[in-house]
């Protein structure tokens, strides 16, 4: 093997590696993306029993602070009945 063709040999061995990271780099945000619209997806599910409506906040334009005040006046009336 002539010191040219190591050269590019070298060269691309180090395309592969650098490719190799950004597929991993990709992969892990893709995973996170999935895991998070999993995870709320799962919290959703599980508080429609409760009554608690949640809204995904990516896609919530207008009123955001609405579902606050919401969940804010449930508690004060759950308080309140809890005092009587």
């Amino acid at each position: 093997m002539t010191t040219h063709e190591s050269s590019d040999l070298l060269k691309k061995v180090e395309r592969y590696e650098a490719a190799v990271k950004e597929l991993e780099a990709a992969h892990e945000d893709v995973k996170d993306v999935l895991i998070e619209a999993i995870l709320f997806a799962r919290w959703q599910q599980l508080g429609a029993p409760l009554g608690f409506a949640a809204v995904d906040p990516t896609q919530q334009r207008e009123e955001p602070n609405r579902d606050l005040q919401q969940l804010n006046q449930q508690i004060s009336a759950m308080s309140e009945s809890w005092a009587h």
